[in-house]
């Protein structure tokens, strides 16, 4: 089979969740499939992060902004290729494909809501054009599948019910963590992790963002109440996060006094996580929605405790190695924190199961799901 994955973003310098899974994947396939071939249509930038080996070719391409590239340079490509599937990795898809087309439905939280609330909701104005045009696509390329693929079985069941479509096109596929993500000991390599990113002695970790889903104000607030019962002054560290948004939200919880506890890094490169990670005392991941919650597995991998949300995807993916909270009560996962930091069995108890439950997930696992589903759609075109 001639295969084209879609990795618009691939080359960017600052790669986030979804440019993690699709390049995992690249890299899994190239390791599992020598048979195939595979096309990786990109955009050009600055990042090169994939090597070309003798059935992988990289296809950089112009064509403009996200959805005219989308739209017009990937189908063109796909069919100039004589590509028998194309996979579309990042939630959207060509209207017009022109071969069998293979969707990665990471979530359908763009759906959710009301139309106007996507237009006047949080995040940049990048993020909300994001949401619209996703929330016109995605009902139109699911229908048009082969195959749509998700993330976790509570999303699967979401768009399943959703959309009405047939469960048989569409399939649950775990994402991995990075063999990378274990616990940081060498001294020399903590060492220059505190010095680059100005890390405290102790502190709590916190992957948040301006997206309402990640409940970064009710995070912020648990923060200040733990600070408040406890009289620990054990600082929050944030990656990638602007001084600027953080000050609004502050303000908007009453706490501005918080600024001068909170640690900003600004952005942190995959490889350096682990050790961010390591260091860390807690890592919360309170969200109200999440499709999966890979940073849920990568802190269980490098042995910090973590606390997170009973709500979507991520009692499942967390296993019995997580402390779960209500994220609607800023009390609870201050109650939470803690619980923890006063009880060493406890944190003992959390990275343990948290260890065990990481070993669940692996990339190479996924990339072998979905080269299965490659091969369904290779037999059925032939039939």
């Amino acid at each position: 089979m001639r295969i084209a994955i879609e990795a618009q973003r691939l080359f960017r310098e600052k790669k986030h969740g979804m440019d993690v899974v699709v390049l995992e994947l690249i890299k899994n396939l190239q390791e599992i499939d020598k048979v195939n071939e595979y096309f990786i249509l990109v955009k050009p930038d600055v990042d090169k992060c994939i090597d070309e080996t003798a059935n992988f070719k990289v296809v950089e391409l112009g064509g403009g902004p996200y959805p005219t590239w989308e739209q017009i340079a990937l189908p063109r490509a796909a069919k100039r290729l004589k590509c028998d599937i194309l996979h579309c990795t990042s939630n959207t898809a060509p209207e017009m494909p022109g071969v069998p087309l293979v969707l990665t439905l990471h979530d359908m939280i763009y759906m959710e809501g009301s139309f106007l609330s996507l237009l006047k909701g949080k995040g940049t104005a990048y993020q909300r054009f994001g949401n619209v045009y996703r929330r016109h696509n995605v009902p139109i390329v699911v229908k048009k599948s082969a195959r749509v693929i998700t993330v976790s079985e509570y999303e699967k069941e979401r768009i399943a019910d959703f959309f009405k479509l047939d469960p048989t096109k569409l399939r649950a596929v775990y994402n991995g963590v990075g063999e990378h993500f274990k616990e940081v000991t060498d001294l020399q390599v903590v060492e220059q992790m505190r010095a680059k990113y100005r890390l405290p002695e102790h502190y709590f970790f916190f992957l948040g963002n301006t997206v309402q889903k990640k409940n970064t104000p009710g995070t912020l607030l648990a923060y200040s109440i733990f600070r408040e019962r406890t009289g620990l002054d054990i600082p929050l560290v944030m990656l990638d996060f602007d001084h600027q948004d953080l000050t609004s939200i502050l303000d908007e919880i009453g706490k501005p006094g918080l600024i001068s506890n909170i640690f900003l890094t600004g952005y942190v490169n995959n490889a350096e996580l682990p050790a961010i990670y390591s260091l860390a005392d807690l890592f919360l991941y309170p969200s109200f929605r999440e499709s999966f919650g890979i940073p849920i597995l990568e802190a269980q991998a490098c042995g910090t405790p973590v606390i997170t949300s009973n709500t979507s995807s991520m009692p499942e993916v967390a296993g019995d190695g997580a402390f779960i909270i209500d994220p609607f009560k800023p009390e609870e996962i201050a109650q939470a924190m803690i619980t923890i930091m006063q009880d060493p069995k406890l944190q003992l108890e959390l990275k343990t199961k948290g260890l065990a439950n990481a070993q669940r997930f692996s990339w190479r696992g996924m990339a072998e799901k979905v080269l299965g589903i490659y091969h369904e759609i290779g037999v059925k075109s032939k039939k």
